[in-house]
């Protein structure tokens, strides 16, 4: 609990150093693109093809019908931008993500590490392209999670619990692999990840709750047209510097576990060095004939 709650102000407090945000806001430009590129070409398609598949389930027409003779409008087209931005929504999660670990992490890291632990010996315990390729697997898992668990979004609790478990699963992974990448051996990777898998859980499903948090501010720029495209903007820089956040707190966590598991075994081999046996065999030894002699 130490650790985690070290690493956790230790991350908010290097989110305030200028160099972190203007990191964090290198991913904006990409990102922006993306969201108006996906907004020109493929908004109003998608909004009705949404509006035509909620008006042909036939298990819900129903209560489409009865909900808007209760509020007097069209539900189906109130309802099918919010279901695409409840839909787009994990995309550009998992997008801020890939940018965040392959533009912000590595720097991120080596600033906690060049601030913190500049003793700390490097063993590049993984390299950039292999790094690249497991965070990708790790996508595409998440998404296949997200597609997969989408029909159990209608269930009102669930919507609340799936989507920031599965981002956090996925931020912790990917994180805690990119903060020992450049420092850990393998041995030394596979053996902080096993004994603190509870506490980088924590952290990920944490960070994905921060992350599903300014959903709020996408959501309402869909009712406020005038400010959408303020609005969208200043929501996916708040999902980069969320992921900023979770990359240093991911960093400083797992160097200051690594730093500690290096003292540990260190002092345990110091211990046992066999080179301190002989002599204290010796003294013995010598002792038992002194004591023996008349």
């Amino acid at each position: 609990m130490r650790l985690l709650l070290d690493s956790f102000w230790r991350a908010v407090a290097y989110c305030m150093l200028p160099r972190v945000i203007v990191l964090s806001l290198l991913p904006l430009g990409l990102m922006v693109l993306l969201a108006a590129g996906f907004g020109y070409f493929y908004w109003d398609a998608t909004v009705a093809w949404t509006r035509e598949a909620l008006d042909a389930w036939p298990l819900l027409s129903s209560f489409w019908g009865w909900i808007g003779r209760l509020f007097s409008g069209d539900v189906t087209a109130m309802l099918a931008p919010l279901v695409v931005v409840f839909a787009a929504t994990p995309l550009i999660v998992v997008v801020s993500l890939l940018i965040v670990a392959g533009l912000m992490a590595p720097p991120l890291t080596a600033l906690v590490a060049h601030r913190r632990f500049p003793a700390l010996e490097r063993k590049k315990g993984a390299s950039f392209f292999g790094s690249v390729a497991r965070s990708l697997g790790l996508t595409l898992l998440a998404l296949l999670a997200l597609v997969v668990s989408m029909p159990l979004w209608l269930i009102p609790p669930l919507v609340l619990i799936l989507p920031p478990l599965i981002w956090g699963w996925l931020t912790y992974r990917v994180m805690s692999f990119d903060a020992l990448a450049d420092h850990a051996s393998p041995e030394e990777r596979a053996a902080l990840l096993r004994a603190h898998r509870l506490p980088l859980l924590c952290i990920g499903v944490l960070c994905g709750y921060l992350g599903a948090a300014p959903s709020i501010v996408w959501a309402s720029g869909l009712l406020f047209a005038a400010a959408f495209f303020v609005l969208v903007p200043l929501a996916i820089w708040i999902y980069t510097l969320v992921f900023a956040f979770s990359a240093l707190w991911f960093g400083h966590y797992c160097l200051d576990a690594l730093a500690q598991l290096r003292a540990q075994r260190g002092g345990a081999a110091a211990s046992s060095d066999p080179s301190d046996g002989p002599p204290a065999i010796e003294a013995d030894q010598a002792l038992l004939s002194q004591w023996k002699s008349p």
